[in-house]
């Protein structure tokens, strides 16, 4: 038998399973490299559309696991010492977190985990596992690559509108019963015409790109390699091998790349001095790709005409985190890869996963980060060991 800890955001606060909106969801394949996901064997344990990255929900693991004589705990208190996740560590042999509620695998807590095997992400990013402490413990590290990039270039694409349009505070003032039209619209914008800089194209950043064609922005992007040219000139890209050659001439900079050494701060004093004056900066990548306090003074000093952002560190954010309290923020609390519809694709990928690790059949290798001591898969692509 085998112990699987499993850690999960909280229930909603109404209770669970909650009064969903739709009775179904559409029925939506997500392709990995290429090539269609690989598909779980057998029953879900789940009805695709519901709440399935809480503790109820439970990833519906629980009849496969228990079905195959393993061990299943799921809960949400993953920080400090005294919390649930670390009392059960020791004995885990597989760890599964989101990245929406990261329980953070460090060094330490890796050195604690003397039974561990398999460290599982449900859904895509791996930044809160020490990735170089699990190669070197031989932990394989692997991540559902590709389940939720739609869900997110969406989300990234709603926030741009939203800052752009001035969405919030006009929602705001609709809801506090007045009607002064001069204030929303005193800082609302078309996005028609302008520059977007893309900082990361891959799967989000190019899907982000796709979805932006069509409202006649100029586009342009950042990253190590450029794109295979009959992209570029189907979707009219600029490619920028150096990041201060594209920030200085953009009014929207979005950040869809993963956190490594090399990446953290990025976003800094230095570099918002840079922009020009007007700039949006929309982080739906990592927290830490940011210099907090920079961009709080950026925003504040109207350097930076706003900051939109679905991702924070820690998670759970402090209440005194200062982008909660940022003029013209446009923050959520890590939910652009964890809708329903989503949560029914990364769900499925886990059990796979699972299966696979259980069954001992090798793993998508797309899924994998970190595999017999070295980064693989879709960790050689996007990650880096210090």
């Amino acid at each position: 038998m085998s112990t699987v800890l499993c850690v999960l955001y909280p229930d909603p606060q109404a209770g669970y399973p909650p009064v969903y909106a739709r009775d179904e969801i559409p029925d939506i394949k997500w392709n990995v490299n290429g090539r269609p996901a690989p598909a779980p064997e057998g029953p879900l344990g789940f009805k695709p559309g519901e709440l399935l990255g809480c503790v109820s929900g439970e990833l519906g693991l629980r009849s496969y696991l228990e079905k195959n004589g393993h061990q299943l705990i799921v809960t949400s208190d993953k920080d400090g010492e005294q919390a649930e996740f670390e009392k059960y560590l020791p004995e885990a042999e597989v760890v599964i977190s989101q990245p929406f509620w990261p329980a953070y695998l460090t060094k330490e807590r890796i050195a604690r985990a003397s039974k561990l095997k398999l460290a599982l992400t449900a859904g895509i990013g791996s930044d809160h596992v020490d990735l170089e402490a699990a190669a070197q413990g031989h932990i394989t590290v692997a991540e559902v690559t590709g389940s939720n990039s739609v869900s997110v270039a969406e989300h990234t694409v709603m926030m741009i509108l939203a800052q752009v349009r001035n969405y919030l505070p006009a929602h705001g003032i609709s809801v506090n019963g007045v009607w002064n039209i001069a204030d929303c619209v005193e800082r609302g914008y078309d996005v028609e015409g302008m520059k977007y800089g893309a900082v990361g194209a891959g799967r989000i950043g190019l899907a982000v790109l796709r979805r932006l064609k069509p409202f006649g922005l100029e586009l342009h992007y950042h990253q190590r390699h450029p794109l295979a040219p009959e992209i570029e000139k189907e979707l009219g890209l600029t490619y920028h091998r150096d990041l201060e050659s594209m920030i200085t001439d953009i009014d929207i900079l979005s950040l869809q790349l993963p956190l490594y050494p090399s990446t953290e701060n990025m976003l800094n004093a230095e570099t918002f001095s840079m922009m020009k004056r007007g700039t949006y900066i929309i982080n739906c990548g990592r927290a830490k790709l940011v210099d907090r306090d920079a961009v709080v003074e950026a925003v504040r000093s109207g350097h930076i005409a706003g900051y939109a952002g679905d991702v924070w560190y820690p998670q759970p954010a402090p209440v005194d985190h200062p982008w909660r309290t940022m003029p013209f923020n446009g923050m959520t609390p890590h939910i652009s890869g964890t809708t329903l519809s989503a949560q029914a694709r990364y769900a499925a990928g886990t059990l796979d996963v699972l299966q696979c690790y259980f069954e001992q059949r090798p793993i998508c290798e797309e899924y994998l980060v970190v595999d017999g001591g070295n980064l693989a898969g879709v960790g050689a692509q996007s990650y880096e060991l210090k």
